[in-house]
């Protein structure tokens, strides 16, 4: 049988194109009502406040990702790890994972909110944020570093949830959140004109529900992957084997994050008007990449089950499955958004020199971003294989240091926003050709799959 139960998958048989369609499909729509939240952030205040309100919540995405980004990178390695415990049906394994992965969340949780809020002005100093802006953006930040607790114990739960295959009821209550933190936007800062706070602080009350629902869902299951409070702590050998995975992965989200603050600063050296545009765009290409994210993210789960009961021709074909289907996503994406992005870029502001920095980031970036479903996917299934260490390296090589050498060099030589901004672009190109490699030729598999059976 494919199915244990009707709200866990096992993936180590049946179809595999069904498997990753019926896996990938809640969570993409999933993915895409988490990316709304700070989308309906952007809409809200880029109509209803200005275009300094957009630049300012805008320029706060990669400042967030470099802190939220280090935890969701443990999540990874948590979910790794209970999925190859649950495709081994080990059912001590993966009550172990769990419980230590709701314990170091905990743990997280309530240090990176401290941090976050502290680092919040040096943060905003080393993106040269303009004067007109950084007052907002400072705001908007400190508030949604208090709550990001919300948003820790959700996707960690919902990461619990996707390793046994459960994609479906993280969905339902992200789709119930996003729901909520629409209506509190539109309430706190179109009627209360509460401005970027009253959109931070709809973010983290709809973040906070989410998370309780999941929790809840938890502790009532009746699986191995049930949550016992009493039984929260963290188990040494678990703790270890989540950190040899989470934590490259982690590192290479944050640094690459962190690298993008400066990025945004070669931005942000253009104007409030190029800030929006350039804000506008990047909200919309987080749209389109979920696509390709989400099939990695399908893969990690479909690669670790089933490198767990020791079938790596069945993780290859998974792999190959997947490629396909995500670049298949990312194309048909692009046609519609090459020929219609001003009027993309007029749902967040109507000001013509912000809709038309918008539109040109968009048709001078879409061409290029299929390049990145070879990276995403090998990376999704080098981390399911337990293999971290490899996709963190090339990643952090190409995304942080051949980007930041190419953006020094072109800021000093030419420094035009068309050149700037293609940096993006070069560095996905670069670092699918070097994963493409590696993936072929360095035999990971063996190492992979003998680490895996080691562990169970």
């Amino acid at each position: 049988m494919a199915r244990t139960k009707a709200k866990s998958r096992v993936m180590t048989e049946g179809n595999i194109w069904k498997h990753l369609l019926l896996f990938a499909i809640p969570l993409l729509i999933g993915n895409l009502f988490q990316q709304l939240y700070n989308t309906v952030d952007s809409i809200v205040v880029g109509n209803f406040v200005g275009k300094e309100a957009l630049a300012a919540v805008g320029t706060t995405d990669n400042i967030i990702n470099t802190i939220i980004g280090f935890f969701m990178g443990m999540s990874t390695g948590a979910g790794v790890v209970i999925s190859h415990y649950f495709g081994a049906k080990n059912e001590e394994g993966v009550h172990h994972a769990v419980h230590t992965t709701i314990a170091i969340t905990f743990i997280m949780s309530i240090v990176f909110s401290i941090v976050g809020v502290l680092l919040v002005p040096t943060m905003l100093r080393l993106t040269k944020t303009p004067d007109d802006v950084i007052d907002q953006s400072t705001v908007y930040l400190q508030i949604y570093f208090a709550g990001s607790a919300g948003l820790m114990f959700y996707n960690m739960g919902s990461g619990i949830m996707r390793a046994v295959g459960d994609s479906r009821r993280p969905l339902y209550f992200l789709i119930l959140s996003a729901l909520i933190n629409t209506v509190l936007d539109i309430l706190f800062v179109a009627g209360f004109k509460m401005g970027v706070a009253g959109a931070a602080i709809a973010t983290i009350i709809a973040q906070g529900i989410s998370a309780v629902l999941v929790l809840i869902t938890l502790t009532r299951e009746q699986e191995s992957y049930r949550i016992i409070w009493r039984d929260v702590r963290v188990y040494k050998n678990m703790l270890g084997q989540i950190c040899k995975v989470g934590i490259p992965v982690a590192l290479q989200q944050a640094i690459t994050s962190f690298s993008n603050v400066f990025v945004q600063s070669y931005i942000n050296s253009f104007g409030s008007s190029c800030m929006a545009g350039w804000s506008s765009y990047g909200k919309i290409d987080k749209f389109c990449m979920l696509p390709m994210q989400t099939v990695a993210l399908s893969v990690t789960t479909f690669v670790g089950q089933n490198l767990g009961c020791g079938n790596i021709q069945r993780a290859k074909k998974g792999t190959n499955a997947a490629l396909i289907l995500s670049l298949s996503i990312s194309i048909a994406l692009m046609i519609p958004i090459l020929i219609f992005a001003p009027n993309f870029v007029s749902l967040f502001n109507q000001d013509p020199d912000v809709v038309a920095h918008g539109a040109m980031f968009l048709r001078f970036m879409m061409p290029f971003f299929p390049s990145s479903c070879l990276n995403q996917i090998y990376a999704g299934t080098l981390r399911g294989a337990g293999n971290a260490t490899a996709p963190t390296i090339i990643m952090m090589s190409c995304f942080i240091v051949f980007r930041q050498i190419y953006l020094f060099i072109v800021s000093h030589v030419f420094n035009t926003v068309q050149l700037v901004a293609f940096g993006y672009p070069a560095g996905w190109m670069v670092c699918s050709i070097v994963m493409l490699i590696y993936y072929h030729f360095c035999h990971w598999e063996k190492r992979s799959l003998a680490a895996v059976q080691q562990t169970n």
